[in-house]
């Protein structure tokens, strides 16, 4: 019962957050550039990080901050909740871009402030023009020093679980030669996928070492981002 109090509360919390930041997203955009607007978007991510913890009591702890390189380069992640979203706003550096489904940007208030922050917005149905775009706007968001954010499986999935890897980030790797930095966690364990329960504990995040993309072909570079991620991520607590 208390478990779910906390997270209705966290919930309210999220909620006029997003609200507040993505309306100002929204309004903003005309007037500031881009960095200052990717830094509201940071804000969101760490109030809402830091009151996970404060009011629903899952922490986190970041294993490998060292490793994520000074430059932008190409980050895959695991996805298995809200959580990561979340978190990868608030803990990498401001200029990304993150590729999405462009359903999301339907979404009243989230999804016009998620449009403030240029993400590559893909039809999921557009097949290799949605590659093509991939590509082409993440090469000038490289290009422009942004980092580029990917879930490689499209879409969140439950402990235990795992879908094939999309081969999008691994071809935009081979294309621009941009390193990868794969991160992998177990948040869906404390965060699940469906449903408002948040469960106090602490999440792991684990950075790996960045991957040399150069000379090598998409299909090995999404081997050994989906080798190293769920090898990890296996290696992690499964149970709160």
């Amino acid at each position: 019962m208390l478990v779910m109090f906390r997270s209705f509360i966290f919930l309210v919390f999220l909620t006029l957050t997003t609200l507040v930041i993505a309306t100002s997203l929204y309004l903003l955009k005309w007037v500031l550039p881009f960095p200052m607007l990717a830094k509201l978007g940071k804000l969101w991510g760490k109030l809402n990080l830091e009151a996970a913890g404060i009011i629903c009591g899952l922490k986190y702890r970041v294993h490998g901050w060292e490793k994520l390189p000074r430059e932008n380069c190409i980050v895959l992640s695991k996805h298995q909740s809200a959580w990561e979203t979340i978190a990868l706003r608030g803990l990498l550096p401001a200029t990304n871009t993150w590729v999405i489904k462009r359903e999301l940007l339907w979404i009243p208030f989230f999804g016009w402030g998620m449009a403030a922050l240029d993400p590559i917005a893909l039809d999921r149905k557009a097949g290799r023009q949605a590659i093509k775009q991939l590509l082409q706007e993440g090469r000038q968001s490289l290009e422009a020093g942004r980092w580029v954010v990917i879930f490689p499986e499209g879409t969140r999935t439950a402990p235990g679980e795992r879908l094939k890897y999309n081969l999008g980030g691994a071809m935009l790797a081979e294309k621009t030669g941009y390193p990868v930095v794969p991160i992998a966690h177990n948040a869906g364990v404390f965060w699940r996928r469906r449903g408002l329960q948040k469960f106090p504990g602490v999440i792991d995040l684990v950075i790996g070492d960045p991957i040399p993309t150069q000379g090598l072909k998409a299909g090995e570079i999404n081997q050994r981002v989906e080798q190293w991620i769920e090898g990890t991520v296996a290696s992690l607590p499964q149970s709160r």
